[in-house]
Protein backbone atom coordinates (compact mmCIF):
# COMPACT_ATOMS: atom_id res chain seq x y z
CA UNK A 1 0.00 0.00 0.00
CA UNK A 2 1.22 3.38 -1.03
CA UNK A 3 1.83 6.09 1.97
CA UNK A 4 -0.80 8.07 0.77
CA UNK A 5 -3.37 5.36 0.89
CA UNK A 6 -1.92 4.76 4.51
CA UNK A 7 -2.69 7.84 5.63
CA UNK A 8 -6.59 7.94 4.12
CA UNK A 9 -6.73 4.18 5.92
CA UNK A 10 -6.42 6.05 8.85
CA UNK A 11 -7.63 9.01 8.72
CA UNK A 12 -10.86 7.30 7.92
CA UNK A 13 -10.42 5.23 11.17
CA UNK A 14 -9.96 7.79 12.73
CA UNK A 15 -13.31 9.74 11.99
CA UNK A 16 -15.08 5.88 12.79
CA UNK A 17 -13.83 6.73 16.09
CA UNK A 18 -14.63 10.11 16.05
CA UNK A 19 -18.28 9.64 15.20
CA UNK A 20 -19.30 6.67 16.46
CA UNK A 21 -16.62 4.10 17.92
CA UNK A 22 -16.23 3.25 21.60
CA UNK A 23 -13.95 5.50 22.98
CA UNK A 24 -12.71 5.54 26.89
CA UNK A 25 -15.58 7.69 27.42
CA UNK A 26 -18.28 5.80 26.07
CA UNK A 27 -16.83 2.43 27.19
CA UNK A 28 -16.63 3.70 31.42
CA UNK A 29 -12.97 4.67 31.12
CA UNK A 30 -11.36 7.51 31.98
CA UNK A 31 -10.88 10.50 29.98
CA UNK A 32 -7.98 10.32 28.25
CA UNK A 33 -6.31 13.55 29.57
CA UNK A 34 -2.49 13.89 31.91
CA UNK A 35 -2.13 11.77 34.77
CA UNK A 36 0.23 10.47 36.53
CA UNK A 37 -1.31 7.32 37.43
CA UNK A 38 -3.89 6.53 34.15
CA UNK A 39 -5.80 3.49 34.71
CA UNK A 40 -5.10 0.56 32.01
CA UNK A 41 -6.80 1.15 28.72
CA UNK A 42 -5.14 -0.66 26.30
CA UNK A 43 -4.06 -4.61 26.18
CA UNK A 44 -0.97 -4.49 23.97
CA UNK A 45 -0.23 -8.01 22.54
CA UNK A 46 3.81 -7.71 22.50
CA UNK A 47 6.33 -10.36 20.87
CA UNK A 48 8.18 -11.48 23.58
CA UNK A 49 11.39 -9.85 21.89
CA UNK A 50 9.78 -6.44 22.06
CA UNK A 51 9.04 -6.93 26.04
CA UNK A 52 11.99 -4.73 27.05
CA UNK A 53 11.83 -1.75 24.72
CA UNK A 54 7.91 -2.16 25.19
CA UNK A 55 7.96 -1.00 28.96
CA UNK A 56 9.82 2.23 27.94
CA UNK A 57 7.43 2.54 24.82
CA UNK A 58 4.35 2.72 27.34
CA UNK A 59 5.71 4.53 29.79
CA UNK A 60 6.69 7.08 27.11
CA UNK A 61 3.10 7.06 25.93
CA UNK A 62 1.06 7.33 28.92
CA UNK A 63 3.57 10.50 29.80
CA UNK A 64 2.34 12.18 26.61
CA UNK A 65 -1.61 11.24 26.11
CA UNK A 66 -2.22 10.27 29.80
CA UNK A 67 -3.94 6.83 28.44
CA UNK A 68 -3.02 3.91 30.18
CA UNK A 69 -1.59 0.93 28.66
CA UNK A 70 -0.24 -2.94 29.48
CA UNK A 71 1.31 -5.25 27.55
CA UNK A 72 0.99 -9.34 27.31
CA UNK A 73 3.69 -11.01 26.39
CA UNK A 74 4.26 -13.91 24.78
CA UNK A 75 5.31 -15.78 21.26
CA UNK A 76 3.82 -13.63 18.67
CA UNK A 77 2.46 -17.15 17.36
CA UNK A 78 0.73 -18.07 20.09
CA UNK A 79 -0.64 -14.34 21.10
CA UNK A 80 -1.91 -14.50 17.41
CA UNK A 81 -4.09 -17.74 18.41
CA UNK A 82 -4.99 -16.32 21.74
CA UNK A 83 -6.68 -13.02 19.66
CA UNK A 84 -8.15 -15.50 17.29
CA UNK A 85 -10.11 -16.82 20.40
CA UNK A 86 -11.56 -13.55 21.79
CA UNK A 87 -8.63 -12.73 23.42
CA UNK A 88 -9.24 -9.00 24.66
CA UNK A 89 -5.95 -7.25 23.13
CA UNK A 90 -6.29 -3.97 21.33
CA UNK A 91 -3.20 -3.97 19.33
CA UNK A 92 -0.80 -6.68 18.13
CA UNK A 93 2.94 -5.69 18.33
CA UNK A 94 4.61 -8.87 16.70
CA UNK A 95 8.41 -10.72 15.56
CA UNK A 96 6.96 -10.99 12.44
CA UNK A 97 4.36 -9.95 9.36
CA UNK A 98 2.49 -13.08 8.94
CA UNK A 99 0.97 -13.03 12.05
CA UNK A 100 -0.65 -9.53 11.97
CA UNK A 101 -1.45 -9.91 8.42
CA UNK A 102 -3.39 -13.35 9.23
CA UNK A 103 -5.35 -11.59 11.66
CA UNK A 104 -6.45 -9.11 8.19
CA UNK A 105 -7.26 -11.88 6.65
CA UNK A 106 -9.44 -13.31 8.84
CA UNK A 107 -11.33 -10.18 9.80
CA UNK A 108 -9.66 -10.14 13.16
CA UNK A 109 -7.66 -6.96 12.67
CA UNK A 110 -8.60 -3.49 10.99
CA UNK A 111 -6.79 -0.81 8.77
CA UNK A 112 -3.63 -1.89 7.60
CA UNK A 113 0.07 -3.80 9.04
CA UNK A 114 3.12 -1.52 9.07
CA UNK A 115 6.42 -2.92 9.86
CA UNK A 116 7.69 -0.53 13.17
CA UNK A 117 11.29 -2.27 12.85
CA UNK A 118 13.52 -4.74 11.92
CA UNK A 119 15.02 -7.27 14.13
CA UNK A 120 18.53 -8.46 14.45
CA UNK A 121 19.76 -11.67 15.76
CA UNK A 122 22.53 -11.87 18.51
CA UNK A 123 24.12 -15.35 19.89
CA UNK A 124 24.94 -14.93 23.25
CA UNK A 125 26.39 -17.36 25.95
CA UNK A 126 26.67 -17.02 29.71
CA UNK A 127 28.80 -20.13 30.53
CA UNK A 128 32.26 -18.43 29.26
CA UNK A 129 31.71 -20.37 26.02
CA UNK A 130 33.89 -18.69 23.10
CA UNK A 131 31.42 -18.03 20.74
CA UNK A 132 32.64 -17.09 16.66
CA UNK A 133 29.94 -14.72 13.97
CA UNK A 134 29.69 -18.11 12.24
CA UNK A 135 28.45 -21.06 13.21
CA UNK A 136 30.74 -23.79 12.57
CA UNK A 137 32.29 -23.78 16.24
CA UNK A 138 28.72 -24.95 17.59
CA UNK A 139 29.67 -28.56 15.73
CA UNK A 140 33.09 -28.81 17.26
CA UNK A 141 32.18 -30.88 20.46
CA UNK A 142 33.09 -28.10 23.04
CA UNK A 143 28.90 -26.90 23.12
CA UNK A 144 26.10 -29.68 24.30
CA UNK A 145 23.09 -27.42 24.21
CA UNK A 146 22.21 -24.52 21.74
CA UNK A 147 19.26 -22.39 23.10
CA UNK A 148 16.65 -20.75 20.14
CA UNK A 149 13.23 -20.30 20.21
CA UNK A 150 10.13 -22.52 18.86
CA UNK A 151 10.43 -21.96 15.32
CA UNK A 152 6.67 -22.69 15.07
CA UNK A 153 6.05 -20.08 17.26
CA UNK A 154 8.54 -17.66 16.85
CA UNK A 155 9.97 -15.40 14.37
CA UNK A 156 13.59 -15.53 16.12
CA UNK A 157 13.33 -19.20 15.73
CA UNK A 158 12.68 -19.19 12.46
CA UNK A 159 15.70 -17.26 11.43
CA UNK A 160 18.07 -19.11 13.93
CA UNK A 161 17.33 -21.93 11.36
CA UNK A 162 17.75 -19.95 8.59
CA UNK A 163 21.33 -19.12 10.17
CA UNK A 164 22.49 -22.58 10.68
CA UNK A 165 21.09 -23.16 6.96
CA UNK A 166 22.57 -20.75 5.73
CA UNK A 167 26.01 -22.34 6.83
CA UNK A 168 25.48 -25.77 5.90
CA UNK A 169 25.85 -26.86 10.04
CA UNK A 170 21.81 -27.18 10.82
CA UNK A 171 22.21 -31.02 10.50
CA UNK A 172 25.45 -31.07 12.86
CA UNK A 173 23.97 -29.11 15.28
CA UNK A 174 20.54 -29.80 15.13
CA UNK A 175 21.00 -32.69 17.97
CA UNK A 176 21.93 -29.83 19.88
CA UNK A 177 19.41 -27.68 19.82
CA UNK A 178 16.77 -26.65 22.62
CA UNK A 179 13.46 -24.94 22.21
CA UNK A 180 11.93 -21.94 24.33
CA UNK A 181 8.18 -21.32 23.44
CA UNK A 182 9.51 -18.00 23.05
CA UNK A 183 12.07 -15.39 23.26
CA UNK A 184 11.84 -15.46 26.54
CA UNK A 185 11.69 -18.36 27.98
CA UNK A 186 14.78 -18.96 25.09
CA UNK A 187 16.42 -16.49 27.08
CA UNK A 188 15.66 -18.39 30.34
CA UNK A 189 17.59 -21.35 29.19
CA UNK A 190 20.39 -19.12 28.12
CA UNK A 191 20.64 -17.03 31.36
CA UNK A 192 20.38 -19.93 34.07
CA UNK A 193 23.25 -21.87 31.42
CA UNK A 194 20.84 -24.30 30.79
CA UNK A 195 22.14 -24.23 27.41
CA UNK A 196 25.95 -23.31 26.33
CA UNK A 197 24.96 -20.83 23.60
CA UNK A 198 21.80 -19.57 22.72
CA UNK A 199 20.49 -17.32 19.34
CA UNK A 200 18.18 -14.32 20.78
CA UNK A 201 17.19 -10.52 20.08
CA UNK A 202 19.65 -8.04 20.43
CA UNK A 203 17.17 -6.10 21.87
CA UNK A 204 17.47 -8.68 25.04
CA UNK A 205 20.86 -8.09 25.47
CA UNK A 206 20.94 -4.29 25.10
CA UNK A 207 17.91 -4.76 27.98
CA UNK A 208 18.94 -3.43 31.26
CA UNK A 209 17.88 -6.78 32.56
CA UNK A 210 20.96 -8.58 30.81
CA UNK A 211 23.20 -5.46 29.29
CA UNK A 212 26.84 -6.43 30.80
CA UNK A 213 25.64 -9.81 31.25
CA UNK A 214 27.73 -12.91 29.48
CA UNK A 215 29.22 -12.71 25.91
CA UNK A 216 27.12 -11.39 23.03
CA UNK A 217 27.65 -11.04 18.88
CA UNK A 218 25.52 -9.97 16.62
CA UNK A 219 25.20 -12.31 13.49
CA UNK A 220 25.35 -10.97 10.06
CA UNK A 221 22.03 -9.93 8.48
CA UNK A 222 22.90 -11.78 5.58
CA UNK A 223 22.81 -14.82 7.08
CA UNK A 224 18.77 -14.69 7.50
CA UNK A 225 15.74 -13.42 5.96
CA UNK A 226 15.14 -9.64 7.48
CA UNK A 227 13.03 -9.88 10.65
CA UNK A 228 10.33 -7.04 9.47
CA UNK A 229 8.47 -6.66 12.69
CA UNK A 230 4.90 -5.62 12.12
CA UNK A 231 1.99 -3.95 14.36
CA UNK A 232 -1.65 -4.25 13.76
CA UNK A 233 -4.45 -2.73 15.69
CA UNK A 234 -7.26 -5.74 16.44
CA UNK A 235 -11.03 -6.22 15.74
CA UNK A 236 -11.50 -5.29 19.23
CA UNK A 237 -9.05 -2.58 20.05
CA UNK A 238 -11.29 -1.07 16.97
CA UNK A 239 -14.42 -1.78 18.51
CA UNK A 240 -13.87 -0.89 22.02
CA UNK A 241 -11.51 1.31 22.30
CA UNK A 242 -11.00 2.89 18.41
CA UNK A 243 -9.17 6.05 19.68
CA UNK A 244 -6.78 4.90 22.01
CA UNK A 245 -6.03 2.21 19.83
CA UNK A 246 -5.09 4.36 17.10
CA UNK A 247 -2.92 6.69 18.86
CA UNK A 248 -1.07 4.09 19.88
CA UNK A 249 -0.41 3.15 16.86
CA UNK A 250 0.57 6.48 15.62
CA UNK A 251 2.96 6.68 18.44
CA UNK A 252 4.89 3.62 17.27
CA UNK A 253 5.95 5.86 14.56
CA UNK A 254 7.09 9.11 16.77
CA UNK A 255 10.41 10.26 16.76
CA UNK A 256 10.16 9.34 20.52
CA UNK A 257 9.17 5.74 19.83
CA UNK A 258 12.26 5.35 17.05
CA UNK A 259 14.89 6.37 19.40
CA UNK A 260 13.60 3.70 21.87
CA UNK A 261 13.71 0.60 19.25
CA UNK A 262 17.41 2.29 18.26
CA UNK A 263 18.39 1.81 21.63
CA UNK A 264 17.34 -1.55 21.93
CA UNK A 265 19.51 -2.66 18.92
CA UNK A 266 16.74 -2.18 15.83
CA UNK A 267 16.45 -1.24 12.81
CA UNK A 268 14.22 1.63 11.42
CA UNK A 269 12.08 0.67 7.89
CA UNK A 270 12.13 3.20 5.24
CA UNK A 271 8.88 5.80 6.26
CA UNK A 272 7.63 5.28 2.82
CA UNK A 273 7.59 1.75 2.44
CA UNK A 274 6.40 0.38 6.45
CA UNK A 275 2.81 -0.76 5.05
CA UNK A 276 2.04 -3.99 3.61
Amino acid sequence: MHQLTYHLCWVALAMLAACGAPSAEASGSEAAGPSKTPQPTLTIATAANVQFAMDELIREFQAQTGIGATSVVSSSGKLTAQIMEGAPYDLLVSANMKYPEYLLEKGEAAGGVSVYAYGTLVAWSMTGQSIRVTPEYLAEGSVSKIAIANPKNAPYGEQAINYFKHYGVFEKVEPLLVYGESIAQTNQYITSKAADVGLTAKSVVLSPEARGKGRWLELPDSSYAPIKQGVVITRYGNERHARESLAFFTFLFSETAQDIFLKYGYKLPDPNTTTQ
